[in-house]
């Protein structure tokens, strides 16, 4: 016997009702099941055609539209539904901005089981667009070819690409006209070198055999109007080079054009040698008052408009009073570090990655800071064995990855005993997570969320923690 051939199920009249996980619309059917569907808008009645049946709930795909929700907006880029990079982009801003608070507020009480006694309104951004500093995009000889271009009958010659990777599909790539995210420039830029790269007859990378002479591109820029480029070869040759060279040429407000040679199984270049071809070998960027030197390599925050923002709620929660020792937890290139010393009697940041605490040592004594020290190495071990001359410090911040504090770090910090924590975090669920483990010991006070990320469903989240009184 053949397979069972699944049936085409249609929920018909659905009316989506939230905004969940991963920025999937939702409602609930007659038997209680959640149902996810992408590019939804709570308010929009919807028939859905079912793709993934389990227990608790359904995935589908909206196949028609009754009405629209009064939430819904047009969005601007033509590549929205492709793309996926901004999958709220048909949502309006303050209703974007209410979902994004529901959800770290469901978060906290689902999975912490707590509530703080006080909430904030989420500060939101003043550029809706345009916001990004930097823009990674990868070249491809195998473009994703659209549902129209499949039913026309013109034959398809140019399959080259430079843009995202399509979601769910390694191999194939979107190649972007014009992407909303980044400053303008950043669009001509990337389609100059798209068409100069096919005009000198560089191939394409081809992601299934790892062949090709061009692989990717980075584009950097900050509010100092300064603009770095990086291009990977997978190999060099004259063509590369006049590439190059002519991108020099064409755009001579570019302050940086690095390159980097990579024949490796994949794009990571921070284990190879990064080559200055033109400019600095840096940019600048300004973040308060302070000046940061951003390298190739530098982790930075992605919305330089938002960031000072961000580290006064930091500050503003840490209520300085000049006498404190501050430890800055997977601290990066150091700037929440820089930006409190001021305020603070010393600060340690702790890294694992040996080129931010480089880059975090070069800004400090860039900014002439003397009183922020960085420590490369694994924050458990640092915390477990003590730092050196500075131990006890009133106050500690957590800024970890996206997955959260693994629990020897959560132990470590509870037994070090700060009397307040301060914990920055761009997932909600785990930052969540770590706090029903630290509520034991501390008083979840303050909420603040933070939009960094406009026409997306990410959201940073900033809590204070102070130690209970009886500990």
């Amino acid at each position: 016997m053949g397979r069972k051939r699944k049936k085409n199920i249609i929920l018909k009249n659905i009316e989506l009702n939230d905004a969940g996980s991963l920025g999937k619309a939702l409602s609930k059917v007659e038997d209680q099941k959640i149902i996810f569907t992408k590019y939804g808008v709570p308010g929009d009645i919807v028939d859905i055609q079912v793709r993934k049946k389990r227990k608790s709930y359904i995935e589908g795909d909206i196949v028609k539209f009754h009405n629209y929700s009064k939430k819904r907006t047009e969005p601007k880029c033509k590549h929205f539904e492709l793309c996926g990079g901004c999958s709220w982009q048909n949502m309006k801003y303050e209703d974007q901005l209410y979902y994004k608070s529901k959800e770290v507020a469901n978060n906290l009480e689902r999975i912490a089981k707590i509530s703080p006694e006080k909430t904030l309104p989420i500060i939101k951004s003043d550029k809706k667009y345009y916001y990004r500093n930097k823009m990674e995009f990868s070249f491809s000889n195998s473009r994703w070819i659209t549902a129209n271009e499949i039913e026309s009958d013109r034959i398809i010659k140019d399959k080259n690409a430079l843009g995202f990777h399509k979601s769910g599909m390694w191999s194939k790539v979107i190649d972007i006209e014009k992407c909303f995210l980044q400053a303008n420039i950043s669009n001509k830029i990337r389609n100059y070198i798209k068409n100069r790269a096919i005009e000198l007859g560089l191939d394409f990378f081809d992601l299934k055999i790892q062949k090709g002479d061009i692989r990717t591109l980075t584009i950097r820029n900050t509010t100092l109007n300064e603009i770095m480029v990086l291009v990977q070869f997978f190999k060099d040759s004259k063509k590369a080079q006049k590439l190059l060279a002519d991108l020099k040429d064409k755009f001579p407000e570019i302050s940086s054009i690095m390159y980097v040679i990579n024949n490796k199984k994949n794009d990571t270049f921070y284990d190879l040698n990064v080559i200055c071809y033109s400019g600095k070998d840096y940019i600048n960027e300004k973040i308060g008052d302070l000046n940061f030197k951003i390298s190739a390599k530098s982790f930075f925050q992605t919305n330089s408009y938002q960031t000072t923002k961000l580290y006064n709620i930091v500050k503003k929660f840490a209520n300085l009073k000049g006498d404190e020792l501050i430890y800055d937890l997977y601290s990066g290139t150091g700037t929440i570090s820089l930006f409190l010393s001021k305020y603070a009697k010393k600060v340690i940041g702790i890294e694992t990655v040996n080129d931010a605490v480089i880059s975090a040592k070069e800004n400090a004594e860039f900014n002439k800071i003397t009183n922020a020290t960085f420590i490369q190495g694994d924050v458990k071990k640092i915390l477990t064995e003590g730092v050196k001359d500075y131990i006890n410090p009133e106050i500690i911040i957590l800024d970890p990855p996206r997955n959260g504090l693994d629990r020897s770090v959560i132990d470590s910090v509870v037994s070090i005993k700060p009397n307040k924590i301060i914990y920055v975090s761009c997932n909600s669920s785990t930052q969540a997570r770590d706090i029903e483990i630290f509520k034991e010991f501390y008083d979840l006070k303050i909420s603040q969320s933070i939009d960094m990320f406009p026409q997306t469903y990410h959201v940073e989240n900033v809590v204070l923690l102070e130690k209970k009184c009886n500990e």
